[in-house]
């Protein structure tokens, strides 16, 4: 068997998994106890595995998410108010299949946009694209876009991911142009894509935040009717982490105590 040039067709053909399966079986002794069919289909098994995990990589490398979060990592300490079987049925991620919508809100620092991006990573596995913006940066883009005519392209790009993810919503009142832009978001997406809108802001305040009655009314009805909704407690996080984090230095950086003696020394 000629092995370089099989090798070198393998890449050729970009059969990266398959070449390193196939090193492998030149290298152990083991595969030589498999007859042609089971080492065939290691190969095969080794290219598809390759494959999907270069997938999975492209995929995580274009949400952009804010953090490296998974759900194995979520508190569901009791002052969160964070279900843990509920998020599990989101894990599950029918809620995108189905087109619906998630809203998180909570006070700064409780975890809003870490919960997010896990749900995201969580799609991302299941093979679903997803998108993380957060709106300040998300505006301003669009502000720029609609100048120099990448508008279209931009709009198309996010209303073609599964699952985007709209971080910071609320943080100041929308002017007309980022109102009739967040409309357009909202509408191309509804009941074709999901979304998960993170905020400070409670929804019932969002009709205000959005400014023009008709156009708060339009996307509030296609945004908010078809959604779960979670609404976190407790806590910053992030005063948490830094509580503990300086109790730690404290405590690396404590001087060892010196213990006098009453004895007189010799």
């Amino acid at each position: 068997m000629l092995i370089v040039p099989t090798l070198e067709k393998m890449k050729q053909l970009k059969l990266s998994g398959m070449v390193k399966a196939f090193e492998e079986q030149l290298r152990s002794q083991n595969y030589s106890k498999l007859n042609f069919d089971e080492r065939l289909g290691h190969l095969i098994e080794q290219e598809a595995l390759d494959r999907d995990n270069r997938r999975l990589a492209g995929r995580l490398k274009s949400a952009k998410l804010k953090h490296n979060a998974c759900l194995e990592n979520l508190s569901f300490k009791s002052d969160r108010n964070l279900d843990r079987s509920v998020v599990l049925s989101l894990g599950q991620c029918k809620w995108i299949k189905e087109h619906r919508n998630i809203l998180i809100t909570g006070y700064t620092g409780v975890g809003k946009s870490f919960l997010a991006c896990a749900l995201a990573h969580k799609a991302c596995l299941e093979g679903y694209s997803s998108l993380y913006a957060r709106v300040p940066k998300l505006l301003v883009e669009l502000a720029v876009a609609h100048g120099d005519g990448r508008y279209p392209k931009i709009m198309s790009s996010i209303a073609k991911v599964d699952l985007l993810i709209i971080d910071d919503w609320g943080l100041s009142r929308l002017n007309e142009m980022e109102r009739k832009d967040f409309l357009e978001i909202i509408e191309e997406r509804h009941d074709l894509k999901s979304t998960i809108v993170t905020s400070q802001i409670p929804v019932k305040n969002w009709h205000e935040l959005i400014g023009d009655s008709t156009i708060a009314d339009a996307i509030l009805d296609r945004l908010v009717h078809n959604s779960y909704r979670i609404e976190l407690d407790g806590p910053s996080l992030r005063k948490v982490q830094n509580e503990n984090g300086k109790k730690e230095i404290d405590k690396n950086n404590k001087k060892p105590e010196i213990k006098s003696s009453s004895k007189k020394e010799k």
